[in-house]
């Protein structure tokens, strides 16, 4: 069925099934209130708007009842059971004026009414301000939004950018929501995972370095964030964007240096550990210093053993849930199982994914392969079902 240009495309699930109110105050920032509102329903959130008299002068309610196909509530008379029930209130923008009205208590259109309502229903409120850097400077301002995060509303500023604190990107915006409206609703973990490839240098200039975009990493620390999990990431070299709203990303691109802050990261009350960075299994003895002086010859290059981070963290992560990855070419899907059931016994992971660098590319074939403890294996035909795979091996916990 062909979509229709109301229809939009669902990428994530992290808001399926939600009732999610979006309130938009005055601010020039409405504009972006269509961009907004598709997005949160690209993560299956079922939408209501609530528009204030200035946010009607900036974007027409028409406008958005295309975006969400539902009708805009904009005064009293309006039908306002979507308060009932309400999973998480979205204000973007927020004018300080609207701030310092819900602040004082005044009722002066629905959305002030809703955010009332939310304070006795302990609904998850975030909030995103938009207005001129001086105004958002001003010490008044500073004050009114620090009385609002004492109330419990999360409050999110965007960039300074041609002097005004304008909006984030919409998808940042649907990011951070998610992981706060879940965060509240879900028993969150506290995770890390590793991503990228890593290098070992051979001089100042020249290093040996394996595959790995960070894609897959950072698609399944994404995914885990917008649950509402408490997500760190231990980057090795990628070349995919990194998503701005990641809370923590620790950059470590040799194999050593990863495995150290991995060390260090156990000190900390890690419930999940996710092994998906490329690490090198060899790496050179005795980098020289400098650099090596080229067309003198052959060059030969010693590599030693690198240690195994999912064995080096054995011990240390016991009680833990840890999740490895099994990376093959050229072994049929049989070997590619067997091999991860080895990987799994041998390391004591609660699961691993295995997958074959010939079918990341292959549309036509499963994107990978999930290994559990109970010696079963599930087919993940796309990177969203990795990512479901992970996320419910996650929530399960040890057995």
């Amino acid at each position: 069925m062909a979509m229709r240009d109301t229809d939009v495309e669902l990428r994530g699930d992290s808001l399926a099934g939600k009732k999610i109110l979006l309130g938009v105050s005055g601010g020039i920032a409405a504009v972006d209130t269509v961009r907004l509102a598709r997005e949160l329903r690209r993560q299956g959130a079922l939408v209501s708007v609530m528009m204030t008299h200035s946010a009607q002068k900036i974007i027409t309610p028409l406008a958005v009842e295309w975006a969400t196909q539902t009708e805009v509530i904009t005064h009293w008379e309006s039908d306002l059971s979507a308060l009932d029930e309400v999973d998480g209130i979205l204000i973007a923008p927020a004018t300080r004026d609207l701030l310092a009205s819900y602040l004082h208590g005044l009722q002066h259109g629905p959305i002030l009414m809703s955010l009332s309502a939310a304070r006795t229903r302990n609904c998850p409120v975030m909030m995103i301000p938009s207005m001129h850097a001086d105004l958002a400077d001003d010490p008044v301002t500073s004050e009114l939004v620090e009385a609002v995060e004492n109330l419990g509303i999360a409050v999110h500023w965007g960039e300074e950018q041609e002097g005004k604190r304008k909006t984030p990107p919409h998808d940042e915006i649907v990011a951070r929501f998610a992981h706060y409206v879940n965060s509240h609703s879900s028993n969150g973990k506290s995770i890390v995972i590793t991503l990228g490839a890593t290098r070992s240098p051979i001089d100042d200039v020249r290093f040996v370095q394996n595959t790995s975009t960070g894609k897959t990493g950072y698609q399944i620390a994404d995914y885990l964030y917008r649950l509402g999990h408490d997500v760190t990431c231990v980057a090795g070299i990628t070349n995919h964007p990194r998503p701005a709203w990641l809370p923590l990303v620790i950059d470590a691109d040799n194999p050593n240096e990863m495995l150290r802050e991995l060390i260090a990261l156990t000190n900390d009350d890690i419930d999940v550990w996710i092994h998906s960075a490329a690490v090198l299994d060899y790496v050179v003895e005795t980098p020289a210093e400098g650099k090596l002086a080229s067309q003198q010859g052959p060059l030969n290059v010693n590599l030693i053993e690198s240690p195994k981070h999912i064995l080096a963290l054995k011990e240390r992560c016991r009680g833990a849930v840890r999740i490895g990855f099994k990376l093959e070419t050229g072994v049929k899907q049989k070997e590619l199982v067997r091999r991860a059931v080895a990987q799994l016994e041998h390391a004591d992971m609660t699961a691993v994914i295995a997958n074959r660098l010939e079918d990341i590319t292959d549309k036509s074939k499963p994107r990978a392969y999930l290994v559990d403890q109970s010696g079963a294996d599930f087919t993940l035909e796309t990177i969203q079902d990795v990512c479901i795979a992970i996320a419910t091996v996650v929530e399960r916990g040890t057995v």
